[in-house]
């Protein structure tokens, strides 16, 4: 009922909200990247493919605090190898 009601208040809040399954998967990747994984390995992760397509993938690679936590470096080599 709270989330109708801010919806009245602001309807084109949507519009600027993230998506909530990415914020968590780019923290998975993230976390995982943290304990010494590899980029590739992790996004090939289960977790990963069942909750992302492959744009969807492309994008969170673009994310300034995935860029910012696993270096520039990292993450364009793996968008060069994916295409």
């Amino acid at each position: 009922m709270a989330r109708l009601a801010a919806m009245f208040r602001n309807p084109f809040s949507f519009l600027f909200s993230g998506s909530s399954h990415e914020d968590r998967v780019a923290a998975y990747v993230i976390r995982e990247h943290e304990r010494g994984r590899a980029l590739g390995e992790i996004l090939e992760d289960p977790y990963v493919r069942n909750r992302c397509t492959p744009q969807e993938v492309k994008r969170l690679l673009d994310r300034p605090e995935l860029i910012r936590a696993l270096g520039d470096d990292v993450v364009s080599g793996v968008r060069t190898e994916r295409g």
